[in-house]
């Protein structure tokens, strides 16, 4: 359990990363960021975990990274309005 728990907070620190990089315009602050990916994958591989019970070390970081992605898409903001451009003809 300790290594599962281990591998959750390290791709949750991952998917933050990864998230930071792409949609930085539309996440809050780093910090909440760099908090909520690794708590939120924790979470999903203890919920994984107590579902599935121990022996299924892949299913449970599957599930991990699941959780914490959906944790993630919690703190994005609605991408700012396009303002269309139109010629002066």
């Amino acid at each position: 359990m300790f290594w599962e728990a281990l591998g959750s907070v390290l791709l949750g620190l991952a998917l933050s990363w990864a998230g930071m990089r792409r949609l930085a315009d539309r996440l809050p602050s780093p910090r909440v960021v760099l908090l909520a990916g690794p708590l939120g994958t924790l979470f999903g591989a203890l919920l994984t975990h107590a579902a599935l019970g121990p022996g299924h070390a892949a299913v449970t970081l599957i599930g991990a990274v699941a959780v914490g992605a959906v944790v993630l898409s919690l703190l994005l903001r609605p991408a700012p309005p396009r303002r269309l451009r139109r010629s002066a003809a």
